[in-house]
C-alpha cells in the first residue's frame, strides 16, 4: 500500500442517467468533484494516480489530470495507466479511441497487464492498482452495490484497508470511508 498513490475507479458511461453525454450538467457535476477530490489528495501528499483507461470515469479522471499536470502548482502530478490487455478499446468509437490515444501518450506509466482478451484480464488490471495505491477514488453508489468492476474494485480496496472517497454517481456527494480500521 502507498499512501501517496491514489487508483481511480467508477462506471462507463453505460451505467449514468446520461449516458455518453458529457455536456449533461449531472456528467459536469462529477467531473468537477472529481477534480475537487484530486486537488484534495494532491494536498495531502498525494502525486500518482492509477487509471484503468475504460471510458467513462477513468478517462474523465485521466484527463483532469493532465489538465493539472499543465498547471505550475501540479507539474509533479504522476498519471498512470494500468490496461488489461493490448487492443481492449477495439470497439470504441473513433472520438474515445483518439482521447485514449492522447492520454497514453502524455501518460507517465503505462503498463499493460496481460497478454490475452478475457475477463480476468480486467480483474488483474483492478487488483494490480488497489495493489499500487493507499486511497481510492470511486465514482459509485456504494449503497447499491450493482455488480460491476468497479463494484470489485471497491470490495478488493475494503479488503486491503484503503481510504476510500465516494462520488455518488447520480448527486456528485461525497462520502468517505476509512477502511484501515477493518484491515485484515
Amino acid at each position: 500500500m502507498n499512501s501517496f498513490s491514489c487508483v481511480i475507479t467508477g462506471h462507463r458511461p453505460t451505467r449514468f442517467k446520461f449516458k455518453y453525454n458529457e455536456k449533461d450538467k449531472r456528467c459536469q457535476r462529477i467531473k468537477k468533484c472529481l477534480q475537487e477530490q484530486l486537488i484534495r489528495l494532491y494536498h495531502q501528499g498525494v502525486r500518482c494516480f492509477w487509471v484503468g483507461g475504460a471510458m467513462g470515469v477513468d478517462m474523465w479522471a485521466a484527463e483532469i489530470l493532465l489538465r493539472m499536470k499543465e498547471q505550475q502548482a501540479y507539474q509533479d502530478v504522476e498519471l498512470c495507466l494500468a490496461l488489461p490487455f493490448e487492443g481492449y478499446d477495439s470497439d470504441w468509437d473513433d472520438w474515445h479511441r483518439k482521447r485514449m490515444d492522447f492520454i497514453r501518450r502524455y501518460a507517465e506509466k503505462v503498463l499493460i497487464l496481460c497478454e490475452t482478451p478475457s475477463s480476468e484480464s480486467y480483474k488483474k488490471r483492478n487488483y494490480y492498482m488497489v495493489e499500487q495505491a493507499g486511497y481510492m477514488i470511486a465514482v459509485y453508489d456504494n449503497a447499491h452495490n450493482m455488480r460491476s468492476g468497479t463494484q470489485q474494485a471497491v470490495n478488493y480496496a475494503k479488503k486491503k484497508g484503503l481510504q476510500i472517497i465516494y462520488i455518488h454517481p447520480d448527486t456528485a456527494q461525497v462520502a468517505m470511508e476509512d477502511t484501515t480500521l477493518w484491515k485484515k
